[in-house]
């Protein structure tokens, strides 16, 4: 039989003397803990769901490595890739490689009677995965992009929407300034779409891969580059090392020197800044397990000042000094539970109420997003429950030697 155990039960159970003290102390204690770590559960999820957002935005514009021509890191002017079957073929076939499409780009302007915008023209093929702008999509429909034909029909931001007073089904025109001529298009706004990118909303349109190729003097088979989509983002690293062997430095058909980057490397600014917000997490952590801490730590220490003459009888009768401090440590551990119990169910129910409501907004100039996104990590949950219990239970271990400094002979007086 656990005494110590047995006996914290019991102390625990009691509810005794509704005017003792040791009642609204615990009541403090558990409200500590639990708002600690709702806190935590609200901060990790909050986070997390930002770190994913934003990555996950970033990759639906360019995938998670891209392939290139090594030369336009040299010159500002468009240097393209030949990328034939075989290429396709070695890229579709490396390990952790999903999916892959085909990308042009050209400079343009957009001009309309009242006004005019220089934006950057994506060209993308059949293969293109248009989920993430579907997703993202607010009215009109994708376009059916093509590599042997154009329909001159274009999506655009809803920045570029505003700013030129378009709408869907409505006509503009595009002038492309070459070397030694301007080219004129007429373009049908097919759709228009909203990511709160700013980056890539405020310039960036799609259209044919065809068009921009014709655009730029480019046979069918070049492009720009090439996006690939990982299967485990977790595993980039080891999809990369593989493009690293296998494609940089290697040429493409017409001898053009190709190189592999990862989207951490092309973006740097952006997880740079994400980075920063592992920073503010610990500190938060740290300054909750610090109140769920010396809450618990006070409320112990005037649980035994309460149960002095309990603890003069039970030295009394013999037991050790080790056997009331584990009964005490028992004792905390019922109330840091109950108090993880209602955090639990605090933090939890919050990030739950904001995933269906997003009653919490954002400025989308700022933060990306409108709404705060969260996303609940169960294990990680189950881990911050686990490192609240032994933060909390190891800051307790010092109070309780506390109770090896009371006589029994002088509790028997103590009032």
């Amino acid at each position: 039989m656990n005494l110590p155990l047995f006996i914290a039960k019991r102390i625990y159970s009691d509810q005794g003397d509704k005017r003792k003290v040791s009642r609204p102390v615990i009541r403090i204690a558990i409200a500590g803990v639990a708002i600690g770590l709702a806190v935590m559960i609200i901060t990790v999820s909050v986070v997390l769901g930002f770190k994913h957002t934003i990555r996950d935005k970033v990759a639906g514009f360019g995938g998670h490595i891209q392939v290139s021509n090594l030369l336009k890191y040299n010159d500002s002017d468009p240097y393209s890739i030949v990328v034939n079957d075989s290429l396709m073929q070695v890229m579709r076939h490396l390990p952790g490689t999903k999916h892959i499409q085909r990308y042009s780009y050209v400079q343009g302007l957009l001009k309309t009677d009242d006004d005019f915008l220089g934006v950057i023209f994506k060209g993308v093929g059949p293969e293109f995965d248009a989920s993430f702008l579907k997703d993202n999509l607010l009215s009109g429909t994708i376009p059916e992009f093509s590599d042997s034909i154009s329909k001159y029909q274009l999506l655009v931001s809803k920045m570029i929407a505003d700013k030129m007073k378009l709408k869907t089904d409505d006509q503009v025109y595009a002038y492309f300034i070459g070397d030694e001529n301007v080219k004129t298009r007429k373009y049908t706004i097919a759709g228009i779409y909203q990511t709160n990118m700013t980056r890539f909303d405020e310039s960036l349109c799609f259209t044919d891969i065809y068009a921009v190729n014709r655009l730029n003097g480019w046979d069918k088979d070049h492009c720009t580059g090439v996006e690939i989509t990982v299967k485990d983002l977790s595993q980039i690293d080891f999809t990369f090392d593989e493009f690293i062997s296998q494609i940089n430095r290697s040429n493409d058909g017409h001898g053009n020197t190709l190189i592999s980057q990862t989207i951490y490397e092309l973006y740097p600014n952006v997880f740079t800044w994400l980075e920063l917000l592992d920073m503010n997490v610990w500190i938060i952590l740290v300054l909750m397990v610090c109140v769920a801490g010396f809450t618990m730590i006070s409320g112990l220490l005037i649980i035994i000042l309460e149960r002095t003459q309990m603890i003069g009888i039970l030295k009394a009768l013999g037991s050790r000094n080790k056997t009331i401090r584990h009964t005490f440590l028992w004792f905390s551990v019922f109330i840091i539970g109950q108090g993880m119990l209602w955090g639990n169910i605090l933090g939890i129910g919050i990030v739950i109420l904001q995933q269906y409501t997003g009653f919490v907004t954002l400025d989308p100039q700022v933060y990306y997003v409108s709404k705060a996104p969260v996303e609940l990590n169960l294990p990680l949950v189950l881990v911050l429950d686990l490192f609240t219990l032994l933060a909390c239970v190891f800051v307790l271990i010092l109070p309780s030697f506390l109770v090896s400094h009371i006589h029994p002979a002088k509790s028997m007086r103590y009032e």
